[in-house]
């Protein structure tokens, strides 16, 4: 294998690694940025609907409302530097370097309100905020003099010894070489690939949780996978349904039309979404269906964006959008500090696949972005200036490159249906062990390929069955109901408790 050197090493094209290989290229630092991606779309930032969420005039109404989405599970000290840098990350990036430009009404923005908000504080552009920054991140990053970006390429493993990272080894059209990094920071997204029916784009099968695991990383919180209340379901391509459809006064009904969230919380609809996500499987269960009733707004004004995609699919609004929970952002991750530092020296992780503490055991709406954007900057700058130091990469065999039919297709879909029935918004703690004798033997099963070939699809399942195995792990050792960690009993199954 060849080789090659960067200063930085950036693995993911979110908002989190663009945040990432801004802040160090503002330093004067040479970064690489390696992404899957080939388009905008891979990347789940380009997916973001609802907005992102300052802290206006008031941060500590912000910081408590983190706090209380999270059952007051979050830690203070994380939620202080999210809320405490986000206006000023948000001015110097999205408005006045990106020059997004944020809805308006006359000369003062829309701040728009969603789930467990005290008041309304989410900048957005209309219900597609998410490619309206991604886009511009992008070319912003790709005409950067410091920043090379280079897509379609993935990261296999992580080159480290003695816990210290020096890079990874990165794979581009069946070719991989290693990319040695004073610093490597891991922007990888989520883990949506892991469920049968997500928010995520296609490839999120949690790559660098897997990687810097295998590395000797600690992680934290994989027991708390949120799960969006409002997807709608209407046909084989679910889309989501903003948050802020219902910040705007849409109510949900059951199958018999009744609207049923008034009685389960103070917070109706706009309850956190834990909540709402459980409520909203137990209708369906109960009722047949549930659906999201836009009429008390004008939808096809306010959110034009959701009528076309409704449109597109022959949905009529006005008779309600079926909607269902779907897998959509999991909160814990790979254990950072608070300027992203993981437990190895010289591997930062931000975004998604880390665990920075703001979340929790469920996450605020439209925090994720802004989570995303403040450490992605804080790491950059924090890891700009690191030595590039070259040792022995890890050896990657290709002995037998030919895998059995449909082996990875067969695989996921075992893998996800564990997770969907056993590790999804309820669990039963005799289920979770269920789950885990079935993962580890997934996992050892794709082993023993993983070690005699080397692609990116087998690399790619290794990774989902070691997150998913994790996962599965931490909510089999939190004997506690909290947040998106809902503990059930079969026998309260029966009773339909």
């Amino acid at each position: 294998m060849s080789e090659r050197t960067t200063e930085v090493l950036v693995i993911g094209s979110g908002i989190a690694g663009l945040a990432a290989a801004v802040g160090a290229a503002r330093e004067g630092t040479e970064v690489t940025l390696a992404t899957k991606a080939t388009r905008p779309e891979g990347a789940s930032s380009w997916w973001a609907q609802g907005g992102i969420a300052i802290a206006r005039d008031d941060p500590a109404q912000f910081k408590q409302d983190i706090l209380t989405a999270s059952s007051g599970t979050a830690d203070p000290e994380a939620v202080e530097v999210l809320v405490e840098n986000a206006n000023e990350a948000v001015r110097d990036i999205l408005v006045e370097t990106l020059d997004v430009k944020f809805d308006t009404n006359g000369d003062r923005y829309d701040f728009g309100r969603e789930a467990a908000h005290d008041e309304a504080r989410i900048l957005h552009v209309d219900a597609s905020t998410g490619k309206h920054i991604h886009v511009p991140f992008l070319n912003y990053a790709a005409d950067h003099d410091h920043i090379e970006v280079l897509e379609d390429t993935a990261a296999l493993e992580l080159i480290h010894h003695e816990g210290r990272v020096h890079g990874a080894i990165l794979e581009t059209d069946g070719e991989f070489e290693p990319y040695y990094a004073g610093a490597t920071v891991l922007a990888t997204g989520g883990i949506g690939d892991l469920y049968p029916r997500t928010t995520n784009p296609n490839g999120s099968t949690g790559d660098g949780i897997a990687m810097a695991a295998l590395a000797g990383a600690d992680t934290e919180d994989m027991e708390y996978v949120q799960f969006h209340p409002t997807v709608c379901v209407a046909d084989d391509d679910p889309f989501l349904v903003s948050e802020a459809v219902r910040g705007e006064g849409a109510v949900l009904r059951n199958g018999t039309a009744e609207r049923f969230m008034p009685n389960i919380h103070d917070d109706a609809e706009l309850a956190p979404r834990d909540v709402v996500a459980r409520a909203v499987k137990h209708e369906r269960d109960h009722t047949g269906e549930v659906v999201l009733d836009v009429s008390p707004l004008d939808f096809e004004e306010e959110f034009p964006d959701l009528a076309t995609k409704c449109e597109e699919r022959d949905i009529e609004w006005d008779d309600g959008i079926p909607v269902a929970p779907a897998e959509h952002f999991l909160c814990g991750g790979i254990a950072v500090d608070e300027w992203g530092r993981t437990t190895l020296d010289r591997l930062y992780a931000v975004g998604e696949c880390s665990r920075t503490g703001v979340h929790g055991a469920n996450r605020l709406a439209s925090t994720s972005l802004l989570e995303g954007l403040v450490w992605g900057l804080r790491a950059g700058e924090d890891a700009a200036g690191s030595d590039v130091e070259i040792i022995e990469a890890p050896e990657l065999l290709e002995r037998d490159p030919n895998l059995p039919p449909n082996f990875a297709r067969e695989k996921f879909i075992r893998l996800r249906r564990v997770m969907d029935e056993y590790v999804g918004l309820e669990r039963d703690p005799q289920e979770l062990n269920r789950a885990l004798s079935v993962l580890r033997r997934l996992k050892g099963e794709v082993d023993a390929y993983v070690r005699t070939r080397t692609s990116r699809s087998l690399y790619e399942l290794r990774n989902a069955s070691i997150t998913a195995l994790m996962i599965a792990r931490a909510a089999s050792e939190n004997g506690k109901s909290v947040g998106t960690h809902n503990l059930i009993t079969t026998e309260s199954r029966i009773e339909g408790d």
